[in-house]
């Protein structure tokens, strides 16, 4: 145990202090039916002739021309310039940055150094978004409640018998988080890529050494940390799907993604210290297969699934012609939760782990959202920032593999860059 505490304080608490630097048995089938539905009531189609049929008429009926929508230019010159003074300056080994936009999809594409669109790399915290998109899309289905006690869904729920779904997924359960405590001995399971994930959930909220660090559901937000397990678990059992299963049948089929999947690389690299694992060993195709990944920070993704998953959100919660979340859903996901339920604000002490640039920071279901810009984003602590700016109606994903300070730094020379080229076109 205290060699594990001792990788964890290495691998996960000095990347934490970046983020806050910074920013950030037998199972059933999912069937067609159980999945969310367009909203909205169909209008109704009469059947019956019309009472009056016009004969004084004897020209031609007319009818005006259909004129095709005008296709928009996007101007993205300048931003290939400072990515790439950027990466040069930092000497990082490359970047990939795509933007999406709700009509016009893809809208630019580029790589620098060894980036190129097959590249799968490592997304930490962007990984959030992902995992709360799960949950929500179980209640779309009517397989979870998010808002009913976890004690509905598992036995060993009944340890916090007033923690809901929504509250683990807002970093509101009052569970220990990563910030204040990333290495939290009882939670200690959420790195170790041995043992399921039932398992790590259950100890994690079960466990009476926690009982003097825990705090009362919304009264205080924690980020990140062991709360994201046991929301990833309780995705499992109401669902009778393991977590891999869930990622295939919500997000990869419909979605026709290549590459997005959940790990628990922690223990299987070398110390990733403070940033992204190191090249020779960060590959995500060598890690081992595992049953308890970890739910908050182990994803990894190429640039363009990520895009699609934006998308997704632009778009009303459509992949093509499949509806993947409601608009309900992605409305809860994409307000700002804490502010709204308990007047809370994503700070820790005298700091603000979203963004230290704005003084007024929300979090909702897997994303921080800027109070005074409206712009949400899911940054994480190995460089990848995506964000959305949902009235304009346009993402971006920008994703470097070093550390949440360096990532941050380089989206903030790109925000108004990027914001300009999509709204002028």
């Amino acid at each position: 145990m205290r060699s594990f505490r001792r990788f964890a304080i290495c691998c996960v608490a000095g990347a934490l202090a970046t983020v806050a630097a910074c920013s950030s048995d037998d199972t059933s089938e999912l069937t067609s039916t159980q999945a969310p539905t367009a909203t909205g009531d169909p209008v109704p189609i009469s059947t019956e002739a019309p009472s009056t049929i016009a004969t004084t008429s004897t020209s031609p009926a007319t009818t005006e021309p259909t004129r095709e929508p005008e296709e928009r230019t996007y101007d993205f010159e300048a931003v290939a310039p400072i990515v790439q003074a950027f990466v040069d300056d930092r000497g990082l080994n490359g970047a990939g940055l795509i933007v999406v936009d709700e009509q016009d999809g893809v809208v630019y594409e580029d790589y620098w150094g060894e980036f190129s669109a097959d590249r799968v790399s490592f997304i930490a915290s962007s990984s959030k978004m992902i995992t709360a998109g799960v949950l929500l899309y179980l209640h779309d289905a009517d397989l979870l409640d998010i808002d009913a006690p976890v004690s509905d869904v598992v036995d060993w729920g009944a340890a916090n018998p007033a923690i809901v779904p929504a509250q683990l997924i807002s970093n509101s359960s009052g569970l220990v988080g990563l910030l204040p405590n990333p290495v939290f001995l009882p939670y200690l399971c959420q790195y170790n890529p041995e043992g399921s994930l039932q398992d790590c959930a259950e100890a994690i909220f079960a466990t009476p050494d926690d009982d003097a660090d825990v705090v009362p559901p919304d009264t205080e937000f924690r980020y990140g940390g062991a709360q994201w397990q046991v929301a990833g678990a309780v995705a499992e059992v109401a669902s009778g799907k393991s977590w891999a299963e869930l990622i295939e049948e919500i997000y990869i089929a419909p979605c026709d993604l290549e590459a997005l999947g959940f790990a628990n690389h922690f223990l299987q690299f070398e110390s990733v210290g403070l940033g992204y694992p190191a090249a020779s060993n960060g590959d995500p195709a060598s890690l081992t297969a595992t049953a308890n990944p970890n739910m908050e920070g182990g994803g990894y993704v190429t640039t363009g699934d990520y895009a699609k998953l934006l998308l997704m959100h632009l778009r009303g919660g459509m992949c093509d012609d499949t509806q993947v979340l409601s608009q309900e859903a992605l409305d809860r996901m994409h307000a700002d939760r804490i502010g709204e339920v308990y007047g809370g604000d994503a700070y820790v002490g005298e700091v603000n782990v979203g963004d230290p640039t704005s003084g007024d920071r929300g979090y909702g279901m897997g994303w921080w959202v800027d109070r005074s810009s409206g712009r949400i984003s899911d940054g994480g602590a190995y460089g990848a920032v995506p964000w959305l700016d949902l009235e304009d109606g346009y993402g971006a994903y920008l994703v470097i593999e070093a550390d949440s300070r360096t990532g941050n730094a380089l989206a903030d020379e790109l925000y108004q860059v990027i914001d300009e080229a999509v709204t002028s076109s």
